[in-house]
């Protein structure tokens, strides 16, 4: 909480603003998309760049910029300071070693979900996911879980801000279709995506809670379409994760 106005350093608010500007979509960037994308002058963002690349955060060729490396320790340094990924990691190797199939946990941030752990048994998406990596938060199973864990207002707010750009032939679009689906989450205390997010993958969540009750995080497993029938997802996995959701729900602060 700012005390006073001395207090906020609005030159390293706009730096971080340009960090944020990178993404999967967006690797390399030149001064004027940056500019467009945070709403800053020419100059304020060829500044905020330049001093990147002159600390050694961003490469430039003289057009675009990308990030390095060296970023990852910002968000690798904040993951580490979490005590949850610690916590829940061994459970999650055993519960993979159990179920023969890759689990994560993940915690929801504005709209998407952010991993902070994983034990992957055998690659399933084309993606390579580990701590830190992004997805979308209305088409994933601990999406829908996390947004499933807030006021209705609140997650209907977060769908309308999401790009609902479909990922596959499955992909809900339409924003009162997922608070349908969101809704029946609430109800069911699972949430189930069948190739939502990338085709013949299909994936089961459930919530994590804390010793007062509260969803801090979701917890799920991800299988290939052929491995298991849809139909039967539920009743094979299902008890697992609800085995390992009540052992963490009794140390988890």
């Amino acid at each position: 909480m700012l005390n006073k106005p001395t207090d906020f350093i609005a030159s390293f608010a706009k730096g971080l603003r340009v960090i944020e500007c990178f993404g999967a979509e967006t690797p390399r960037l030149s001064i004027a998309e940056v500019a467009q994308a945070t709403g800053f002058d020419r100059a304020t963002a060829r500044r905020c760049l330049l001093t990147l690349h002159a600390e050694g955060y961003a490469d430039y060729d003289g057009k675009f910029f990308t990030l390095t490396p060296k970023v990852l320790r910002l968000g690798m340094g904040a993951l580490a300071s979490l005590p949850l990924p610690q916590v829940v990691q061994p459970w999650l190797d055993q519960l993979t070693d159990r179920i023969g199939q890759s689990c994560s946990v993940s915690i929801l941030d504005g709209t998407e979900i952010v991993y902070l752990a994983r034990a992957a048994q055998r690659r399933v998406m084309s993606i390579g996911l580990m701590p830190g990596s992004r997805l979308p938060a209305h088409c994933t199973s601990m999406g829908r879980v996390l947004l499933a864990a807030l006021p209705e207002d609140e997650a209907r707010a977060r769908i309308a801000a999401s790009d609902l750009t479909p990922r596959t032939s499955f992909s809900l679009t339409d924003p009162e279709e997922i608070m349908a689906r969101i809704t029946q989450v609430r109800r069911d205390g699972f949430a189930v995506i069948d190739q939502e997010v990338e085709i013949g993958l299909r994936s089961l969540a459930v919530p994590l809670y804390d010793t007062h009750g509260r969803i801090i995080a979701a917890l799920n497993t991800g299988l290939a379409a052929s491995a298991e029938p849809a139909g039967t997802l539920v009743e094979t996995y299902l008890p697992e994760l609800h085995r390992v959701q009540a052992g963490l729900r009794r140390v988890l602060r």
